[in-house]
């Protein structure tokens, strides 16, 4: 019977209803389109997709106000930006890696306090170096705690931000809670001396960028970062030094901090040792902003250094427009809600 249907279906030239693509049950049983290309999509947009919306950005600041374009007004916005970016480049490390700092800000406060100090008795370059290793010593105790005290790298560092700004305040203490280097005029060398156009600052940034992008991307330390992040059991079975390569990385961290202390300090040539907690959050979104994610294992340096660079846009767009400030903390709120999120939504698309 079965042979005979089948005879007859042929015989008549029309093809059996069971093996034809677009048989009455295909189009029900062909999976949703979003369904199909969202899990694609989503990764993608998250690794590469700050570039779009920082494109655009830039743009419509260009068209609706000609002084954005101006180039002094780009080199001051990477002079301005150049601690936040090399704290956030670190950062990034800490973060591929598993962990979370929240210290950055009152380290780089602190750093900041420890060489106006400095500078008042020993040489310039005593002070800058005493800065960074302290900023060293800080990132090497949070990268212990959270990894041998096992103490989860968000509440250690919290608290550690705690702590080095109570130190800051002493640290200043004496000097009726403000610091001046003005008597020191070859201290702001460091940031605000003219090279090809662009201030200091901004050479030290792209050193510190350069290196650091190196290290992540054509290292074996590099790989283990992202080892270490994407999947940490996976990573000690290899033979990865989880521990070591944590600690490392918030050693970074806290350098970064500290340099971007020594570079504000140079500019503005004073410091308060007051804890910076809204340069901690600006960093954080930058990195998150720039499509690093938010539970490590994922991120690249060039995406973190775009979202510091959109932050900064929003804000000086916000400032050449005369736009009420409250707004611009609000915009900066909403990326960053996006961006976890935008995080959240690939990592379940992938299961």
């Amino acid at each position: 019977m079965t042979t005979g249907t089948a005879s007859t279906a042929s015989a008549s030239g029309a093809a059996p209803v069971a093996d034809s693509p677009a048989g009455p049950d295909a189009a029900s049983a062909r999976p949703p389109l979003l369904a199909t290309y969202l899990p694609r999509l989503l990764p993608r947009v998250r690794q590469s997709g700050i570039l779009i919306p920082f494109v655009i950005l830039f743009v419509v600041l260009a068209v609706s106000n000609p002084r954005f374009v101006k180039t002094a007004n780009l080199l001051n916005i990477l002079d301005q930006q150049s601690a936040t970016v090399i704290i956030a480049a670190a950062g990034t490390f800490v973060l591929i890696a598993g962990g979370i700092d929240l210290s950055v800000g009152a380290v780089y406060a602190l750093c900041a306090a420890v060489a106006a100090r400095v500078v008042q008795t020993q040489p310039i370059w005593v002070s800058v170096v005493v800065a960074l290793l302290v900023g060293l010593a800080i990132g090497l105790v949070n990268g212990v705690v959270s990894t041998v005290l096992r103490i989860n790298s968000l509440i250690a560092t919290l608290a550690m931000s705690f702590i080095v700004a109570g130190i800051g305040n002493q640290v200043v203490a004496g000097y009726g809670g403000l610091i001046r280097v003005f008597e020191r005029p070859g201290y702001n060398k460091i940031a605000w001396t003219r090279w090809l156009g662009a201030m200091t600052s901004v050479w030290i940034m792209l050193g510190v960028l350069v290196i650091l992008g190196l290290i992540l991307s054509r290292t074996t330390f590099g790989r283990y970062i992202y080892a270490v992040g994407g999947n940490a059991e996976a990573a000690r079975l290899a033979g990865v030094r989880i521990t070591a390569v944590r600690i490392a990385a918030f050693a970074a961290s806290g350098v970064a901090a500290a340099l971007g202390g020594v570079i504000t300090l140079s500019r503005t040539q004073t410091s308060t040792g007051v804890a910076d907690t809204t340069l901690t959050f600006t960093v954080l979104a930058a990195i998150v902003v720039g499509g690093t994610s938010i539970l490590g294992g994922d991120g690249a340096l060039w995406r973190t250094v775009i979202g510091a660079l959109f932050i900064a846009l929003v804000g000086n767009g916000f400032d050449l427009l005369g736009a009420d400030p409250l707004y611009k903390q609000i915009t900066l709120g909403v990326l960053l809600l996006l961006a976890v999120g935008l995080d959240a939504w690939s990592r379940l698309s992938r299961r």
